[in-house]
């Protein structure tokens, strides 16, 4: 299949568009997952199934499900529908909710009532301390108090009959295997009654008993549960938490003591991602200080590495906040260094040029760990400036956040802003690049500026580099702009604050071409909804 510049341009906005992260806001990325599926929906469709096996924000996994679940586009609805049954359940939980929608009462604390708010939704706070010691009467009211808003979330539509169908499948599935059923209530009880009562959906004999008559099944995990609630002993505990398997977010709430065998337990039920979120909290408790707790815990580490589910970045933010030992910090480094690196490898020279003019600070962080990003997947040369009117050279010792930290100190925001001078920087050096990542606002007030410097490079070095704008918050499209006059080809991704979508990148940038990387999306193969 031969695409055209046209349609090439906008799957590449398609793709650009997704390095976001609206933090369970399904509402921000709703409008534009409508967009991009009228724009081309047979490419929409394909990306959908690309992303959930490729993609890191689960806002988008589920957005892609509820735009394909709506979808009358042929063979939308059975390619999401195929994607929801392999979500956890707070997930489908999620896409639901958000086709449904959602009312929700919101207390917020006010100086003194709007006029706008209606006294029903006004409670006064009491100023009890002024009442205290007078007659029996009403107290006398502070002038501020408490409004109660109601916050609205979802589409309000009526769920598609195909969908309620697949979710009923998907409670049907679980309800048929005992142990997988009593782990799902344990850890999203609340998802699967809204799920069947929204639904009406009428629960199985052993759902029945575990989610609406409190009366779990003798031996299950449930009843183990209130076991465990009931223990008196720490040691006791450790017993039933290992007996029933209870998931670690679900134990730590009713442990009485942090004994070696009750942190054992807990380690043991914990995954690798839950083992590098909770470490401040472990160290707190004394598990470093156990031999055999300690091991369990760099066994969970070392498995980490290869997890499936295991954010990079959540490891680095690790290391830095959580003070540990040698050996851990190294074990932490080196998962993510392997998290990374399973996204691809970088096969072409590339430039990262880092904006540290006025206001950019955001862009030397982001610069700090692109930097330890590009750097751990990069099998050829990477040059690194960061520039405001002059350019500087930033050499790292190696590929982990805290190296590119040390390498960027002294480095603060300040000063004009030309762009190309970190072209013009690798023109006289003959740094030869095929790709060029910038992080920028796209400003540029002086000389020499972005595009002359690049076409002259270009001529100089007989190279044709990509090139990749990383927009800051606040960004313009000057450069780009500038770029589309002259007819060069440009990428551009908004960064809106989240570090942990930075790994999206890189399959992005690991292909020989953008259009290579289009024709395996288009070509990906979608999944197939299950026959019952």
């Amino acid at each position: 299949m031969t695409m055209t510049k046209t349609e090439a341009d906008l799957r590449l906005s398609m793709l650009n568009s997704l390095l976001t992260c609206p933090h369970r806001r399904l509402g921000l990325v709703h409008p534009l997952h409508t967009e991009l599926v009228k724009q081309d929906p047979r490419f929409y469709v394909r990306l959908a199934a690309w992303y959930a096996d490729h993609g890191d924000v689960r806002d988008h996994k589920e957005m892609f499900i509820v735009t394909l679940a709506l979808s009358d586009f042929p063979g939308h609805r059975d390619t999401g529908l195929a994607m929801l049954r392999e979500l956890p359940p707070y997930q489908v939980g999620r896409v639901i909710d958000f086709i449904h929608g959602r009312k929700e009462d919101v207390a917020i604390e006010v100086d003194r009532k709007p006029d706008d708010v209606p006294a029903s939704a006004f409670r006064p706070k009491v100023d009890r301390k002024a009442a205290r010691g007078k007659k029996p009467g009403k107290p006398k009211m502070a002038e501020g108090g408490t409004v109660t808003l109601t916050d609205t979330f979802g589409l309000f539509r009526n769920v598609p009959r195909s969908l309620k169908t697949e979710v009923v499948r998907y409670l049907r599935e679980r309800e048929a295997d005992a142990d997988w059923f009593d782990s799902t209530a344990i850890t999203a009880r609340k998802t699967l009654k809204r799920l069947y009562a929204l639904l009406h959906v009428k629960p199985g004999p052993r759902a029945q008993a575990v989610l609406f008559d409190e009366r779990p099944p003798e031996g299950s995990k449930l009843a183990g549960l209130k076991d465990l609630a009931k223990a008196e002993t720490a040691d006791e505990q450790a017993k039933l938490i290992a007996a029933h398997n209870v998931p670690f977010r679900v134990a730590i709430g009713l442990v009485k003591g942090a004994t070696p065998k009750v942190l054992t337990a807990l380690v043991g039920r914990m995954s690798p991602q839950e083992v590098i979120n909770n470490l401040e909290m472990l160290r707190k408790r004394g598990a470093f200080d156990d031999a055999g707790v300690k091991a369990l815990i760099e066994s969970k580490l070392e498995s980490a590495k290869t997890a499936t589910r295991v954010s990079a970045f959540k490891a680095e933010k690790a290391l830095e906040s959580v003070p540990v030992s040698a050996a851990v910090r190294q074990k932490l480094e080196a998962v993510a260094d392997s998290q990374v690196k399973a996204r691809g490898r970088i096969a072409r020279p590339t430039a990262l040029l880092i904006d540290k003019s006025g206001s950019m600070s955001q862009a030397i962080e982001i610069g700090k760990r692109l930097g330890s990003l590009l750097a751990a997947v990069a099998d050829k040369e990477l040059f690194v400036y960061a520039f405001d009117s002059i350019a500087y050279p930033v050499e790292s010792a190696g590929p982990e956040l805290s190296a590119w930290e040390r390498a960027l100190t002294g480095i603060t925001a300040g000063g004009n802003t030309s762009v190309g001078v970190g072209i013009d920087q690798l023109r006289r050096k003959k740094q030869f690049v095929e790709q060029i990542v910038i992080v920028t606002d796209e400003g540029e007030n002086a000389e020499p500026r972005f595009v002359p410097a690049l076409q002259k490079y270009r001529e100089e070095l007989k190279a044709d580099p990509t090139v990749c704008f990383v927009k800051v918050s606040g960004a313009t499209s000057q450069l780009e702009d500038e770029c589309k006059k002259a007819g060069i080809a440009v990428d551009a991704y908004q960064f809106n604050g989240d570090y942990y979508a930075l790994p999206n990148l890189v399959p992005l940038l690991a292909r020989p071409s953008k259009l290579e990387l289009l024709q395996e999306i288009l070509e990906y193969p979608l999944p197939a909804r299950r026959t019952e």
